[in-house]
């Protein structure tokens, strides 16, 4: 593996190496160290980097090859998730409760390990409190049921983490991220890094090259929104 590059705190916020510079081997570790400042996250999100590491690492940045792609249109919709938006038995709402939802997220892998450290969950509401980060929620009464949070940028949104406490929770809230990234004109959905259960979800794998080409046109537009807004009924989804 290639040296890797060293950041440190004072550092400018873009002084990342290029994405195309990651590591074979772990697939995708690019730099290590540096902060968790807004200004550096957009910078990173903006060129195609994200961090991803424990409570006892540094922080590592990280641009995977392939990339985990979803085009809002593409998303697979199942019979049963289907049955379960018809029935309304969730109602959606977007940013009406993202620290409950990034919350959540942390605690339910706190006992395996999580990546959404007390820092990082703290600059995500940072974010959030600019107008960059964002939440899907799915509601049972007045109880939040799942949920979903990650950032806008541009015509892109960068999906960080979602939960479920109810069944198909979480994927009624994935519905709703898709139907308000197409009212809100974002193209393209990155969830980072490639798995089984994603691929069953419509999600592609995109090459790291072409992810960044198209990432360098998408950042570039004004950021959508506004994303706010109250509960609706699940079937309006469909």
């Amino acid at each position: 593996m290639a040296e890797l590059l060293w950041l440190h705190p004072d550092d400018p916020p873009d002084a990342f190496p290029p994405a195309e510079y990651a590591a074979i081997e772990p697939n995708g570790l690019l730099a290590i160290g540096g902060d968790l400042s807004p200004e550096r996250l957009l910078a990173a999100y903006r060129a195609g980097i994200f961090p991803w590491y424990d409570a006892e690492q540094p922080i590592l940045w990280w641009s995977p090859d392939p990339r985990a792609v979803l085009l809002p249109g593409d998303l697979h919709v199942s019979r049963s998730l289907r049955r379960c938006l018809r029935r309304n038995r969730y109602t959606i709402s977007t940013d009406q409760a993202f620290a409950a939802v990034i919350g959540e997220c942390a605690d339910r892998r706190a006992d395996t390990g999580t990546w959404i450290t007390p820092e990082l969950r703290a600059a995500f509401l940072e974010l959030h409190e600019m107008g960059h980060a964002h939440s899907v929620e799915s509601w049972d009464g007045d109880q939040l049921a799942g949920g979903i949070y990650g950032l806008n940028i541009g015509r892109v949104f960068f999906g960080e983490s979602m939960f479920s406490a109810g069944r198909d929770a979480s994927k009624v809230a994935l519905v709703g991220l898709t139907v308000r990234c197409r009212e809100l004109g974002v193209s393209m959905l990155d969830c980072q890094v490639p798995s089984p259960h994603l691929h069953s979800l419509g999600v592609r794998d995109m090459p790291r090259s072409r992810f960044l080409s198209l990432l360098r046109d998408l950042v570039s537009a004004p950021d959508a929104g506004p994303w706010a807004q109250g509960r609706r009924c699940s079937d309006t989804l469909l």
